[in-house]
């Protein structure tokens, strides 16, 4: 949706991904400077009074908020960046998106939906599941970081999120292997405490 630029490459390197409101604030307050808000399975007033709280909360902390799916609601509501899948392109107007000015990341499996992704001019390309997660059921294996490095090839200058499985430990070794950002999910939420690891994931990111 924006060509390359200096605001890519300022893209922070950490990138959770959250199902509420509550916990994108509590990523704000221990430092967290880009992260998504997934909401499924919610009415539309919900959905709508959650990411108004999720873009207040990243807002008055400075961080980027990322609205996953929900395009026309972000549009409505002002939010700067949109997440979408492969099935969400199939229902998107990507061109009342471009009009509102929201920048957008999209995920990839496999070299078809890469070339897709490609050819609407993302601001980040998602490439997953680099490990096994326990997040949801998906008909992919998993990448493995051979991948992350390919995907980074052809991606070039776009920056490339490395997610699925990803672990503090983890991090370290997709960074090497091509990835600019790295985004976690359970590896915070299932932790026993989500504020440290968070720190932590701070720190390895950099």
């Amino acid at each position: 949706m924006t060509g390359p630029g200096a605001s890519r490459a300022a893209l922070p390197r950490f990138y959770p991904v959250f199902d509420s409101a509550a916990w994108v604030r509590r990523a704000v307050a221990v430092g967290v400077r880009m992260v998504q808000i997934r909401l499924k399975g919610m009415a539309e007033a919900a959905l709508r009074a959650e990411i108004a709280a999720a873009r207040d909360a990243a807002r008055a902390g400075g961080a980027i908020l990322v609205v996953n799916d929900h395009w026309r609601i972000a549009i409505d509501l002002g939010c700067d960046w949109l997440h979408l899948g492969q099935e969400d392109l199939d229902e998107a107007d990507l061109p009342a998106i471009a009009r509102a000015g929201l920048r957008l990341g999209v995920s990839t499996h496999d070299d078809a939906e890469l070339d897709r992704a490609l050819s609407v001019g993302p601001d980040y390309v998602a490439l997953g599941p680099v490990y096994p997660t326990i997040l949801k059921k998906m008909p992919w294996a998993p990448q493995g970081l051979d991948r992350v490095t390919g995907w980074k090839r052809r991606v070039g200058d776009v920056p490339l999120v490395a997610i699925g499985g990803m672990s503090v430990e983890r991090a370290p070794g997709a960074f090497a292997a091509g990835a600019d950002i790295v985004s976690a999910v359970t590896d915070i939420t299932l932790h026993a405490d989500p504020d440290a690891r968070m720190r932590e994931w701070l720190r390895v990111a950099g």
